[in-house]
């Protein structure tokens, strides 16, 4: 299944003319950041300020500045 996910397509060629490869660009890692990033990293703060409030612990990574 990995395979068929990275597999390459095959060199288009449109009268003679190569046409370029898709490629990631920096859009595309900002919308991956955006969604996957950013929802994990403010999940991590509010389970850190919840333990935070109960226990009186920090125990985020800001703590250690």
């Amino acid at each position: 299944m990995l395979k068929r996910l990275f597999k390459r397509q095959k060199l288009e060629t449109v009268m003679g003319h190569q046409i370029a490869e898709p490629r990631y660009t920096w859009q595309a890692g900002f919308w991956i950041g955006a969604y996957v990033l950013l929802p994990l990293f403010l999940l991590g703060s509010l389970i850190d300020g919840l333990i935070q409030l109960t226990t009186g612990v920090c125990t985020g990574l800001w703590c250690y500045f």
